[in-house]
């Protein structure tokens, strides 16, 4: 099953050939902060509005990808988005997960298939559907799970990947992301400020920009 998540990985990372995409840095501000994304509860919604007081965490993901949903063989990343809210929340940190793929709206991230999904997993926060993979592009978010965590002045503090074992959460060693809010939260350095995400491409229409 690794072996398989990683060839799905390189196949997603080759089809970004065609798109040119920013390589955000950290330090940098966040991307298209006012764009208005439809959340799952029918309301318009931008990123500046969803930031809590010490900051903002997004993560690109869908309803489709192994690497966020599982597999045989393979956890996925999706059942531990609740501890991620969870501590976000605890730490006044705002939370935007988003779907932008874009190719897939009728092959499972589709609106109503994301209304489902947030209810049958128990997400909280916002998931949201950015129309035309706009707001991705501005990040240039890569992959589903793709991680942004920003701080209260919205700059970006950390980026990458969740931890280091898609596949089970018990063997995990490191928690990348945990680490990041914890330290953020606490006016602490951040180490790794970087890692590398690991997960399907994101399903860009052809053509688009």
């Amino acid at each position: 099953m690794i072996i398989k998540l990683a060839s799905l990985a390189a196949i997603g990372l080759i089809s970004l050939g065609m798109h040119e995409l920013p390589d955000l840095q950290i330090g940098a501000p966040l991307p298209a902060p006012d764009v208005k994304m439809k959340d799952v509860s029918g309301s318009m919604k931008s990123l500046k509005e969803l930031g809590g007081s010490r900051g903002l965490l997004v993560v690109f993901s869908c309803n489709t990808c192994p690497f966020v949903v599982g597999s045989e063989g393979s956890e996925g990343w999706e059942g531990r988005y609740p501890e991620v809210m969870s501590l976000a929340n605890r730490f006044g940190v705002g939370t935007a997960f988003i779907n932008s793929n874009e190719a897939k709206r009728d092959q499972g991230d589709g609106f109503a298939e994301m209304q489902a999904r947030y209810k049958e997993k128990n997400y909280s926060g916002a998931y949201l559907l950015d129309e035309g993979h706009k707001v991705a592009d501005a990040f240039g978010a890569r992959t589903t799970p793709h991680v942004f965590l920003f701080d209260k002045s919205m700059k970006l503090v950390y980026k990458g990947a969740i931890d280091d074992n898609v596949g089970s959460a018990a063997e995990v060693k490191q928690r990348w992301l945990y680490n990041a809010v914890t330290s953020m939260a606490e006016d602490r350095p951040i180490d790794p400020a970087t890692t590398r995400n690991v997960g399907c491409s994101i399903k860009r229409m052809p053509h688009a920009h």
